[in-house]
């Protein structure tokens, strides 16, 4: 098989990569076969995944453009996945060139990817590091390179920590990075939900447990303890779809199908 020129040269063409097949959700282009195929097994067990997907991306959208409008000018984007299709960096670029991005995944293939596509931009950057580990993440010195930690910074954690078990302790994971953010910064959540959606959701975890990214899915007074110690920014924690939505995102149907909650805290 032929590999694509933004694909690093050592690039495993035999197992799916969770990065890749959510590129593939949203209408990307940076997948290959192997992605596509765990990605169509999914949705046949659950045919919503590709709009909940969306629903995530839609949501880091308004996130992101309302933090550049209150000022901020500082992301850390943490378990980026691949940064296309409306990723931070073009969104917060687009409103002010000079905003700084940083995104950060475990995944090596995920972060060549990232390079590459970030080939070019100098305001943004990507890293090899593990979010559960959030002081090592913070003295990276591309992060420290890139962002002055001295001044509000966003923290992006969206449609990652159901990635990390309850023995990584995400409560703990989230709480880290607040004590090293200074007053004004934010810190952005989105997280998938078992509420109302049970058996599908038994299914996913499955599917994801084989492909080596194994699911916690939690439920909405899980998900808000994540924000302890934050000042939640209305509407607090909310179905992904129904937190600020703007004309043209879609809203209708039961938000128990929504899958997930979304909340923006702030340091005080």
């Amino acid at each position: 098989m032929d590999v694509a020129d933004w694909a690093p040269a050592d690039v495993d063409l035999t197992r799916p990569n969770a990065a890749r097949v959510y590129d593939y959700y949203l209408g990307g282009s940076h997948n290959f076969a192997i992605d596509r195929q765990m990605a169509q097994q999914a949705i046949d067990l659950w045919p919503d995944v590709p709009m909940i997907v969306r629903a995530n991306r839609a949501f880091l959208r308004r996130a992101v453009r309302q933090l550049i409008r209150a000022g901020v000018r500082q992301f850390l984007d943490l378990g980026s996945g691949i940064p296309t299709v409306g990723a931070v960096h073009e969104l917060a670029q687009a409103d002010d060139p000079q905003a700084r991005v940083v995104y950060v995944d475990v995944d090596p293939i995920a972060v060549a990817h990232s390079r590459a596509i970030l080939a070019g931009n100098e305001q943004a950057t990507a890293i090899q590091a593990d979010l559960r580990n959030p002081a090592a993440v913070l003295r990276d010195p591309l992060v420290r390179g890139m962002l002055d930690l001295s001044q509000p910074v966003a923290v992006l954690l969206v449609a990652v920590l159901h990635f990390v078990s309850d023995d990584d302790d995400p409560a703990g994971i989230v709480s880290a990075l607040r004590s090293a953010l200074v007053p004004g910064s934010l810190v952005v959540i989105s997280h998938a939900s078992q509420d109302g959606v049970d058996e599908r959701a038994e299914g996913h975890r499955a599917l994801y447990a084989r492909a080596a990214s194994p699911m916690t899915m939690r439920n909405r007074e899980q998900i808000a303890h994540l924000l302890d110690g934050l000042e939640l920014v209305p509407p607090g924690v909310s179905p992904i779809r129904l937190w600020r939505p703007e004309p043209g995102d879609e809203t209708d149907g039961d938000p128990a199908s929504f899958a997930g909650y979304a909340a923006v805290g702030r340091v005080a």
